[in-house]
């Protein structure tokens, strides 16, 4: 399977029964979508930073929202959680999706503003692979991000939704969340290929470099 970041929250998860991409967004937000093709969109909330199904080609399904999907081979559960620490009262709801392809498991934390609860994290499951915000702003911060990544002890983290060039929303740099996990800053790699097989033994954090173009 391979992993491509577009920016903020906007992932491509390719692999051989079908593509996912996650959170796409409106150019207002100061990046250019390079208007992927896909099977699945996922949003984790309306927003247009997160919602804008119509920048992905392809006819895809669009998944909105909490519950049990399978669409071309592959398993989607959305979890209700909150985009703040008040259970929504601030900023509204939030889905994180457990995305199982090519026998990997997925988890993309979308804004979540809290550390999930134990029944959540029962409903999300097992996870190899966490996508997952670390900028602050209306979701998780460098700290937070760090203390996620603690309880969920998945093998490969990939932040999201942190500073980049040219976008207008005001995040904090990657930098913040590499360093509250005490680790030497990796390289930026364009994009990740996993295999169940290959997954790391322990935690890995990857850095992605953000695709501007298809």
């Amino acid at each position: 399977m391979e992993i491509d970041w577009f920016g903020l929250s906007c992932f491509r998860l390719r692999s051989r029964e079908a593509t996912v991409v996650t959170d796409p967004y409106e150019k207002s937000i100061g990046l250019k979508l390079p208007r992927p093709r896909a099977d699945i969109v996922t949003i984790s909330h309306n927003h247009a930073g997160h919602d804008y199904a119509d920048g992905v080609a392809g006819n895809p399904k669009i998944i909105n929202g909490p519950g049990e999907y399978e669409i071309s081979g592959v398993f989607v559960t959305g979890v209700q959680t909150s985009h703040d620490k008040r259970g929504g009262k601030d900023r509204g709801k939030n889905t994180v999706y457990a995305i199982n392809i090519e026998g990997l498991n997925i988890c993309h934390l979308g804004d979540i503003g809290h550390a999930p609860t134990q029944a959540q994290m029962d409903l999300i499951g097992q996870v190899d692979i966490l996508l997952v915000p670390v900028g602050g702003g209306n979701a998780l911060n460098a700290s937070d991000a760090a203390e996620v990544v603690s309880l969920f002890e998945p093998m490969v983290v990939i932040p999201m939704h942190y500073r980049a060039p040219d976008l207008t929303v005001k995040l904090d740099a990657v930098d913040k969340f590499i360093k509250e996990m005490g680790i030497k800053a990796p390289p930026p790699i364009e994009s990740l290929n996993l295999k169940r097989e290959s997954l790391p033994k322990e935690t890995q954090v990857f850095i992605l470099e953000m695709k501007q173009r298809e």
